[in-house]
């Protein structure tokens, strides 16, 4: 991994976001159509949640919520997240850790400013294998499947 490299050099600043007030319907339907599996939840520029392709159709339907339930029903509210000006090589690592394929990327204020994913870091490092690393460890059953702490 490219030691020095910061997530900053890496991200993606074109991040589609979603309110909490939001409908799921609304969400899946920008995940559909930039073909992504989950969303930064936010209020104005701040990180509120993330809600994921699998918290609408696990967790809304085994509540029997309907696709006008707001995002905020669902949504996990503890997100995890890295800051712009942390190194890739530990961002991967905690990657692999937490079991998460993408992370919204914030300054030291909190403010939304970017995603970065495990092919954003795979890219920019030019190095696979930390990343096949962290992959493996996001791959291992028995993990959580949401951004929720045990």
């Amino acid at each position: 991994m490219a030691k020095g490299k910061t997530v900053s050099q890496c991200m993606s600043r074109d991040v589609r976001v979603t309110s909490p007030d939001e409908t799921i319907r609304d969400a899946a339907r920008v995940m559909a159509e930039i073909d992504a599996g989950s969303l930064p939840v936010g209020e104005g520029d701040r990180l509120v949640g993330v809600i994921t392709d699998r918290d609408i159709t696990i967790r809304a339907m085994a509540e029997g919520k309907g696709p006008d339930t707001p995002v905020r029903e669902v949504m996990s509210s503890a997100v995890k997240y890295c800051f712009e000006d942390e190194d890739i090589e530990d961002v991967t690592r905690n990657m692999g850790e937490i079991q998460v394929r993408r992370l919204p990327v914030v300054t030291r204020e909190k403010r939304l400013v970017g995603i970065v994913s495990l092919g954003d870091l795979a890219r920019c490092s030019g190095n696979a294998e930390p990343v096949g690393e962290a992959l493996e460890s996001i791959s291992r059953t028995g993990g959580q499947h949401n951004q929720t702490p045990a």
